[in-house]
């Protein structure tokens, strides 16, 4: 069945009856499918939100009986996402039988413990806080769901009077509470309460619905949130203007832009006063239509009303108090105006913990801002990596259109702070957050590296990648550029890679890679300087265009990309990292070479003077010294090998072991080689170590430092 029975607006119907044909029979097979789906729009749940569940029967595999299982979505898992090994299998019999222990509501989380004894898949996901919820209703498919449109009726003042008359008694209504054993049995009670219904509305939260098949669960699901989204759409602008009508006029885009470029790194540095964070910008329509409008002051402050957003937002946002035209030069006071505004955040956030924590609560989180809203330009969000910083974005997006349409429809009702934090702090939330990996070194850190595109840059930028870090790829080869990016999203996904094409001896162009870089990541912490060229030519075969390259691509191209560099770190007040990679020529007189390594000699002398002057402002400066890496590189190109064999008096075809040979250690040097060195300076093991050079060359004594 490719045509839908209904037509929908407002949701996108994705069932492929094709591919669901072929999972016939199978209803795991066809639980994850389903839930891929729908999680692909984020109009029906973003990120992590939600949960969904199927229920077979299975052979016991010690009794050989057959038993009803549970298969749902394991904890922190996303249904857009997931596959089999992200489900949790639990035997019904077993987790419905709890019920018989359950000592009640004040006694909630010592439940989930007990959801262990019930896992019939020992390869299971632990159980997340949902699991009771699915577990008591009867249906053989089941989606709970945090669709924007659904959460807006849910949290206005007359949702359920709303709920009533929309769905004609067919979707049941449950108060807010927190998720757990008792609320599960809340929902068994409201169906009991209510035969025939097809789903419940739970009061700012989300929506259950279910079907006796996957299709038929996805169907009821979409026509539900449908039916929701029509309902609102009819009601934007009814009673009065959206969110009050416009108060403050939105930039043009290219100004908006400009302006969140300069600002982000002060905001990241201010916002990172406890640990580093890393930045998402967002200036879309929905965030414009809130910011400017009227009712911000209203709104804003009142925080969100579903968990799954303010566990990701905080509570509530900054505001901040700045002309969207303002000046942004004078930085110092830009970071003591806007730092004003940021310590009375810090107050109100430690307020809010001591007002409401009690005596078993985790020690109080950053208190910092996590969302940060400058109107007539956009929205900001800082986490600790940038898919968190960006979830969290979308998830405050959610939250506005939650706003916007409960204002339509009714008011709008967010939760009481006490219920907020006691989501919040939640024990089972803090255990969540201390079972989560350890960080990786270059966690929280964004590092740009010229010339990334292949050989040496893009082994550095693999390696920072690889340890965690934001990596914005540069490269004036367009093509090369592209063939690297996709490879690096391929195998690392999409949000820690930008790629940008930069012109070194270009300031335009480096501008822009700049701009590029704060507003995907909101600043930077590493510099790597790796653009070059190689000309090889005798001394009277130079020519003073090639003295000219060498010089604007080696020498000026460093000092232009670092200083570009140094202003953000700057303006962070975060210390930083510059790398550049040199070569064993700047130490060493060889045949042939006069113009490359005179520009060589100057990079490391620039390096050792920068190291001088920066270091007041925690910026280290090292040098990397390679020589001879041949692998993936373009320095082979353009008649240089040929140039090198012949000074050497050699074939081209023995270049690389004859450079092997000359070494000490008689080996060849590798661009993982020259990665390793670029990340022993930034790994954190040499964070009292400037104005160094480490040479990666197999050991030719020649080159020896003295």
């Amino acid at each position: 069945m490719n045509t839908p029975i209904m037509s929908f607006k407002h949701v996108s119907y994705l069932w492929d009856e094709a591919k669901a044909s072929k999972l016939a029979g199978n209803e795991v097979d066809l639980l994850i499918y389903r839930s891929n789906i729908l999680g692909a729009d984020l109009r029906i749940t973003n990120y992590g939100g939600g949960n969904t569940s199927c229920k077979t029967i299975e052979l016991d595999p010690l009794t050989k009986e057959p038993v009803e299982v549970m298969w749902i979505k394991g904890s922190g898992g996303d249904i857009g996402t997931m596959t089999r090994s992200g489900l949790a299998g639990l035997y019904v019999d077993k987790l419905r039988s709890l019920k018989g222990i359950y000592r009640g509501i004040e006694f909630e989380d010592e439940m989930v413990e007990l959801f262990n004894h019930c896992i019939y898949d020992l390869a299971s996901k632990a159980p997340s806080i949902d699991t009771p919820l699915h577990g008591f209703l009867p249906f053989k498919h089941i989606d709970h769901l945090h669709p924007d449109a659904a959460i807006a009726i849910a949290a206005s003042k007359d949702g359920e009077k709303i709920t009533k008359e929309l769905w004609k008694g067919t979707i049941a209504w449950v108060p807010w509470q927190r998720p757990g054993f008792d609320l599960g049995l809340k929902l068994k009670e409201a169906l009991d309460n209510n035969p025939g219904i097809r789903g419940i509305m739970l009061g700012g939260h989300g929506l259950f619905t279910w079907g006796d098949t996957a299709f038929e669960c996805y169907l009821n699901s979409l026509e539900v949130i449908e039916a929701a989204s029509a309902y609102l759409t009819e009601n934007y602008g009814k009673k009065r203007p959206v969110f009050g009508g416009e108060k403050v006029a939105s930039l043009a885009p290219d100004q908006r832009k400009s302006q969140a470029a300069k600002l982000a790194p002060v905001l990241r540095g201010l916002a990172s006063s406890e640990k580093r964070m890393v930045g998402t910008f967002n200036d879309n329509d929905t965030v414009l239509q809130f910011i400017n409008s009227h009712d911000l002051v209203k709104l804003a402050p009142m925080g969100t009303s579903c968990p799954d957003h303010f566990l990701r937002t905080k509570i509530s946002p900054l505001v901040l108090d700045l002309p969207a035209n303002a000046d942004l030069t004078d930085v110092n006071g830009l970071k003591e105006k806007i730092g004003v505004a940021f310590q009375a955040y810090r107050e109100m956030y430690a307020d809010y913990y001591q007002k409401h924590k009690h005596p078993n609560s985790p020690a109080m989180r950053d208190p910092n801002p996590v969302v940060i809203l400058w109107p007539g330009v956009g929205m900001f969000s800082y986490a600790k990596d940038k898919q968190t910083s960006r979830v969290a974005s979308e998830f405050y997006i959610n939250a506005i259109n939650v706003m916007r349409g409960a204002e339509a429809v009714s008011e709008y009702v967010s939760l009481p702070l006490q219920e907020a934090f006691d989501i919040e702090y939640w024990l089972l939330e803090e255990a969540k957050l201390q079972r989560m990996p350890k960080e990786k070194p270059l966690s929280r850190k964004i590092a740009l590296i010229t010339g990334s595109a292949g050989g040496i840059g893009k082994g550095i930028a693999e390696r920072y990648i690889q340890e965690g870090a934001c990596v914005v790829l540069t490269d004036i080869d367009q093509a090369r550029l592209d063939g690297t990016v996709a490879d690096f999203e391929k195998k690392y996904g999409k949000d820690n890679v930008l790629s940008v094409k930069l012109d070194v001896t270009n300031t335009a162009s480096l501008a822009d890679a700049i701009q590029a870089t704060c507003l995907r990541f909101g600043g930077l912490d590493i510099v790597v300087n790796n653009a070059g060229i190689s000309i090889s030519r005798s001394f009277e075969d130079h020519t003073d265009l090639d003295w000219e390259r060498l010089n604007d691509i080696l020498v000026m191209g460093q000092y232009h990309v670092s200083k570009a560099g140094v202003t953000l770190m700057k303006q962070q007040g975060l210390g930083g990292d510059i790398v550049n990679i040199v070569s064993k020529n700047a130490l060493v007189a060889g045949p042939k070479n006069v113009a490359y390594g005179t520009a060589k000699a100057a990079q490391l002398h620039m390096s050792r003077l920068m190291a001088a002057e920066l270091a007041e402002d925690k910026i280290r400066v090292n040098v990397v010294n390679p020589d001879a890496v041949i692998e993936n590189s373009n320095i082979w190109e353009g008649g240089w090998a040929e140039n090198r064999a012949k000074a050497y008096g050699i074939d081209v075809k023995d270049l690389p072991q004859y450079y092997a040979n000359r070494t000490l250690l008689k080996e060849s040097v590798k661009v993982s080689d020259i990665a390793d060195a670029a990340f022993a300076f930034v790994g954190g093991l040499l964070t009292k170590s400037t104005g160094n050079m480490l040479n990666v060359d197999g050991g030719l004594a020649a080159a020896f430092p003295r």
